[in-house]
């Protein structure tokens, strides 16, 4: 694949012919559901964090937004993802014939799910009680951080995950939660008018998050039962592994690449909270928030594009291969464009009418967060290439190698700027995986086998 000016002239003259693309439609169908029921629900979230931080400030504001990040860091580094394993051992068995195998591995995922979630509400709680010297936490942060760790018993969201993927119950994994969002509007808004304190807000996201995880597993369950698959929890797990060659292996495998990838996505609030003070902690959140709603975007987008290019490189269909990551690197291009513009013209209007005058220093914090999704948006359609060619081992070193620049960054940058110094730090990821991705993207594909390689295995 060229980069430059022949690879743009090739996106223009191969325009014309995507029209009527018929994977492509479905493609874009896909993620469409994703990425309006995304951008719906964190609107609505954005309101949610604009009452919240209205009625706390930025200091209160910011012990809640280290309870939540601290949580989110658990949740990524300890509980499995089992939906990695599901979706791609349950893709063999999900015709009526081998209902038994599935329900079989559907009991193993749910397994995993309550077991890391125990795990990761042990390891939450009891961090929270006996390092929170080491993080800078007073009596009331350890308090209430502590109580919201509750939230990871309820957190059982992989076997749904894979459920509603295998299915294609897309449109169920977008618009879910936008009623559990609207409810926690309406809860924060009745807290401002009643002028509610820290705990009550606490209180808010943490009953709300419990009841969105537990509206998720229902929809997982409701299109098992609509697709004729009930006894999940009688079916017998005994030799699921011998049955499944290399579950297990996957599982472990998976979530470790998983833990690296996310632990620069989930720390970062905690280090400027830990090396700065939480009111540097709450504007870095309220500016991370745009970030994460269009790096969400490429998630699902992600979630849509690899299983197509796996099967195109696996039946050696390599100019289908080729258009189809073009096509999602010139969308993700456009919208990648098109965020960054809209924060450098509407920043501080943005925070001037959600979080308030209090936050407008989260401006530049927010267009250079912008910045560093961008990169990082572009980045996506090569990793989900590269894996679908079989070249995991690739990927995870870039994501070591950019990890470890963004730490080393931002623990350097941080005391020194502030908030600012991790919006730089995740900048210099972003374009990390870029370069590194791109370049081993077009490397591969310059020798590309006429037949394509198998599946990865992580």
């Amino acid at each position: 694949m060229r980069y430059g000016k022949s690879r743009w002239r090739s996106v223009v003259s191969a325009a014309g012919q995507w029209r009527g693309d018929e994977p492509l439609r479905t493609r874009l169908v896909n993620i469409a559901h994703l990425m309006s029921g995304n951008l719906a629900s964190g609107l609505i979230s954005l309101a949610a964090i604009a009452l919240t931080a209205r009625a706390l400030g930025p200091a209160s504001y910011g012990i809640l937004a280290l309870a939540i990040a601290y949580v989110r860091v658990v949740e990524r580094l300890v509980t499995f993802q089992s939906w990695q394993p599901l979706i791609k051992y349950g893709a063999e068995v999900t015709d009526p014939e081998h209902a038994a195998d599935f329900k079989s591995l559907l009991k193993f995922g749910l397994l995993l799910d309550v077991a890391g979630a125990v795990a990761a509400w042990v390891i939450a709680t009891a961090l929270a009680l006996l390092a929170s010297p080491l993080f800078g936490w007073d009596n009331q942060v350890m308090t209430l951080v502590a109580i919201y760790c509750t939230v990871l018993l309820f957190n059982i969201s992989g076997t749904p995950t894979a459920i509603l993927r295998l299915y294609g119950r897309y449109h169920a994994a977008a618009y879910g939660p936008i009623g559990n969002a609207l409810l926690r509007v309406g809860l924060c808004y009745l807290g401002i008018r009643n002028g509610a304190g820290l705990d009550y807000f606490v209180f808010v996201w943490m009953a709300t998050q419990i009841l969105g995880s537990l509206t998720f597993l229902g929809f997982g369950i409701r299109a098992l039962r609509a697709n004729g698959i009930r006894g999940v929890l009688a079916a017998p797990i005994k030799g699921v592994t011998q049955r499944f060659h290399g579950l297990w292996s996957f599982a472990w495998q998976s979530n470790l690449s998983l833990t690296l990838r996310s632990s620069a996505q989930q720390l970062d609030t905690l280090l400027v909270g830990a090396l700065a003070d939480p009111a540097s902690a709450g504007f870095y959140h309220i500016a991370k928030q745009v970030g994460r709603m269009a790096q969400q975007i490429g998630v699902h987008v992600q979630a849509v594009l690899y299983p197509d290019v796996a099967r195109l490189w696996a039946a050696g269909a390599i100019q289908e291969f080729r258009r189809a990551i073009l096509q999602v690197e010139v969308m993700l291009a456009a919208f990648g464009i098109a965020v960054v513009l809209l924060l450098l013209a509407a920043a501080k209007p943005i925070l001037l009418y959600t979080a308030g005058p209090a936050f407008l220093g989260a401006a530049p914090l927010m267009i250079v967060q912008g910045i560093a999704v961008a990169a990082m948006l572009l980045s996506f359609p090569a990793r989900s290439a590269l894996l679908a060619m079989g070249h995991q081992r690739q990927v995870l070193n870039v994501a070591m190698v950019s990890t470890v620049a963004f730490h080393c960054a931002a623990l350097a940058l941080i005391p020194l700027i502030g908030a600012m110094g991790a919006n730089i730090a995740h900048i210099l990821l972003g374009f990390v995986w870029l370069v590194m991705l791109g370049t081993l993207l077009r490397r591969e594909l310059s020798h590309a086998p006429l037949a394509g390689a198998p599946t990865p295995s992580v």
